[in-house]
């Protein structure tokens, strides 16, 4: 069996040593390499090639994120980030995950994590997930990123569209629920960006992420956005043209109160294992009358979103669209809507956004 190729990048020489015996012990692992910094860590992949990296983001000469963003141009490989849940940690964890980072850990008590012993088994498990990642997705992403600039005349053809609408031909308000994991920040950027500022539809989100990370995961999709992106919190009213990212560590549902829609936020446990849950979200949304919905499923290992999808369609008045597997990171979560053959629509990442903007437009309108 070929093992899976590991180099680990970080200033700190004990946390290269305990990451290090932490991998070998996995049969299935071999690092093949150490860095003390970025500038180290870009000579060592260009050596060694390594089928993963682990990468801190605070180092001398070269930083993670500035080894990331030349790494991921030039020679792309999957990478774990190692960070502190600090907010400034939690920060450079979502900028690194935006500019192609696979996944992330956080070190249980900072920079020198004695107890890093704790998520051994995350690490392992997420060295082994990074491997099987699509990187050839995540870097074609990345680049069109770099085109977003000149598709802002096509974005505002749209907020004009969106302003033309006729509220009175509305006969079911419209909701969208996305659902993501693995690669999901990155999805999420792609999509969210494409919205106009006066969207005419509540969105509402879960990423599998812990809890420190989904708010520094708005602020920045909020940053690069034309909607507002925020973090949910418990009570407060959905509002047409926001995006309400779950906090990490809550199940995040949606409730109807009187005319309007409402947020509710709990710590219940964790459904197959997740909280928050994309099933849990789309579930409540399945009992809600008057609205049309719309389910949008991205890049994640596992199948969360699958169950919840189902019942979404069995209620009627839903649409669901599924990233393929040619754009997703991970093609673990919209394989399972996708095998089910309740999905709508199949589409590649940098085409959902558009696709949400038609529906809804298309809703708005009156049509079905």
């Amino acid at each position: 069996m070929k093992k899976i190729r590991v180099l680990i990048v970080d200033d700190s020489a004990f946390m290269r040593k305990l990451v290090t015996d932490f991998l070998n012990e996995d049969e299935r692992i071999e690092v093949v390499g150490t860095a003390r910094n970025g500038e180290d860590g870009l000579k060592k992949v260009a050596s060694l090639h390594p089928d993963v990296v682990t990468l801190d983001v605070e180092m001398p000469v070269m930083n993670g994120l500035q080894m990331l963003e030349t790494l991921m141009k030039h020679s792309p490989v999957p990478v774990i980030m190692l960070s502190s849940t600090t907010y400034e940690g939690a920060y450079n964890t979502i900028v690194a995950m935006q500019y192609g980072a696979i996944e992330f850990i956080a070190k249980p008590s900072g920079s020198i994590s004695l107890d890093l012993h704790k998520i051994k088994e995350e690490l392992i498990s997420k060295v082994i997930l990074a491997s099987r990642a699509n990187i050839i997705s995540m870097k074609q992403t990345i680049d069109r990123t770099h085109k977003q600039d000149s598709e802002k005349t096509e974005i505002n053809s749209k907020i004009e569209l969106s302003k033309e609408l006729k509220k009175s031909t509305i006969s079911l308000k419209p909701i969208v629920c996305i659902g993501s994991s693995t690669g999901g920040p990155r999805a999420l950027q792609e999509v969210l960006t494409k919205l106009p500022q006066h969207f005419q539809a509540p969105i509402v989100i879960v990423q599998h992420m812990p809890a420190g990370f989904t708010k520094s995961l708005a602020n920045r999709l909020d940053s690069l956005c034309q909607i507002h992106v925020k973090e949910a919190e418990n009570g407060e009213i959905l509002k047409p043209g926001v995006a309400y990212i779950a906090p990490g560590g809550f199940h995040t549902t949606v409730k109807k109160m009187g005319t309007t829609l409402a947020i509710t936020t709990d710590e219940t446990p964790p459904l197959r294992g997740h909280r928050p849950a994309v099933d849990v979200l789309f579930e409540t949304v399945s009992l809600i009358q008057g609205y049309q919905k719309l389910a949008v499923i991205l890049t994640g290992m596992g199948s969360d979103g699958t169950e919840g999808m189902k019942k979404l369609k069995q209620t009627g008045h839903t649409k669901v669209i599924a990233e393929s597997e040619k754009t997703s990171v991970v093609y673990g979560m919209p394989k399972a809507a996708v095998a089910t053959n309740l999905v709508d629509e199949i589409k590649d990442l940098h085409d959902i956004g558009e696709a949400i903007v038609h529906t809804v437009v298309q809703w708005n309108r009156g049509g079905n």
